[in-house]
């Protein structure tokens, strides 16, 4: 199996593992947590056989129907580009995320960031997601901020690293998930303090997770981007390549 296989069958499982209920339907699943029902990462679609591409708006509706949202990640291609029609008709606009691998390259000389628990993180995330979210209410936030209990579940290894300031204060941080088995770890939600920016942050914490990626037996690390936003830029000059894109439509 090459690597996109691979990556796909790997978040799918990590999306059903850390899932608090699945409800499947003909050609793929929803995923649902009712304790964080504002997170759209926790209460989604994803696709994974091959839908009947008229039927799939109809099937989303169903398995989604107490959310006033709906989220729809396809990562077959030619599975998304059969059901964009359907779901264009049904309201849903479409964007992309790109699949980045790192794999062959040297491991950076030096890290420097962390392993820390989630009491560490939640006061910067908070912070964090009020910038990224002006007006969201402290209900969202929470949401937000504590979906990462649930993401404990989503692998055998899963880790949260941050890099601190001369005063100890978080000022980036990152999950890593380690898959031993599989040689794959994904670095996931890599994220700077708008306070800390362009110090050096997020580097000392992407170094840190390939190293550690490295040092686990997992040669093949992988993340995820929006295709249109300057991470993606950012990732290729560390060594990252684009191997496909996911592609997800949504209705508000």
């Amino acid at each position: 199996m090459t690597d996109l296989p691979r990556i796909h069958a790997f978040l799918a499982s990590f999306t059903r593992r850390q899932a608090e209920r699945t409800v499947d339907f003909p050609g793929g699943f929803a995923a649902l947590d009712d304790t964080f029902r504002h997170s759209h990462g926790n209460n989604h679609v994803v696709v994974t056989g091959s839908p009947d591409p008229d039927a799939l708006p109809a099937h989303v509706d169903d398995v989604l129907s107490h959310l006033p949202f709906r989220i729809v990640s396809i990562p077959d291609a030619t599975t998304a580009a059969a059901c964009a029609g359907p779901l264009a008709e049904a309201g849903y606009s479409r964007s992309a995320i790109t699949v980045m691998r790192r794999h062959g390259l040297p491991v950076p000389a030096e890290g420097g960031a962390r392993e820390v628990g989630l009491p560490a993180l939640r006061e910067p995330m908070a912070e964090a997601w009020r910038h990224f979210i002006p007006g969201a209410t402290d209900e969202v936030v929470r949401d937000l901020v504590e979906r990462r209990t649930a993401r404990l579940r989503g692998a055998d290894d899963v880790r949260f690293l941050a890099s601190h300031d001369a005063f100890g204060q978080v000022a980036s941080w990152a999950d890593l998930y380690l898959d031993r088995a599989a040689g794959l770890a994904q670095i996931e939600d890599l994220v700077t303090a708008v306070t800390h920016l362009k110090q050096g942050h997020a580097g000392v914490v992407l170094d840190t997770a390939l190293r550690i990626a490295d040092a686990e037996g997992c040669p093949t690390v992988f993340l995820t981007a929006h295709t249109e936003d300057w991470p993606s830029a950012w990732y290729a000059r560390r060594g990252f390549e684009p191997l496909g894109e996911i592609q997800c439509f949504e209705r508000f």
